[in-house]
């Protein structure tokens, strides 16, 4: 078999695994990296692909951050601005960062897991609050106008608990 023709195979019985087990589609974005996560975790994948990505053990929507780069660290991009700073923060502790009570930070290696870090919401959301704070009086003058920070490598070692 031509690597073309198994490529397209392994492509179906992907999209096929994850209909049946209602994980839904593979190739959107990152979910496979967070189809794979939950699975070397222990994890349940979401159902959905707004909200939560997995859930734990307990039961409790849990955060995913991937990357591929040579360095551990969480990208949080494309937050909805709000109307006022006292709005934002509402929106940040109540549905976007500390609503998860578990972020993960999940580094790939060609396709593997090869490292994970766990921070608990309420960290994450005391570590890019000032971040975002700091963007926030002009990000509606930007060409995107969504906010963006990330937790980087030295705030995940300093206060996450490594897991693989």
């Amino acid at each position: 078999m031509k690597p073309e023709q198994k490529y397209i195979e392994l492509y179906k019985q992907m999209a096929d695994l994850c209909k049946q087990n209602g994980w839904g589609d593979p190739f959107s974005y990152a979910r496979s990296k967070e189809i794979y996560a939950a699975c070397v975790l222990g994890h349940t994948v979401a159902p959905d692909y707004s909200g939560a990505d997995a859930l734990n053990e307990q039961g409790d929507e849990v955060e995913y951050k991937s990357t591929i780069g040579k360095k551990i660290q969480g990208a949080y991009t494309g937050i909805s601005v709000q109307s006022t700073w006292e709005d934002q923060v509402r929106y940040l502790r109540e549905e976007k960062i500390a609503k998860y009570p578990e972020h993960y930070y999940n580094r790939f290696n060609e396709g593997e897991l090869v490292e994970s870090w766990k921070l608990t919401g309420d960290k994450v959301f005391d570590i890019l609050l000032p971040k975002l704070e700091n963007k926030y009086p002009t990000v509606l003058t930007k060409k995107d106008p969504r906010l963006s920070a990330t937790v980087t490598k030295k705030e995940i070692i300093k206060y996450g608990k490594k897991v693989i």
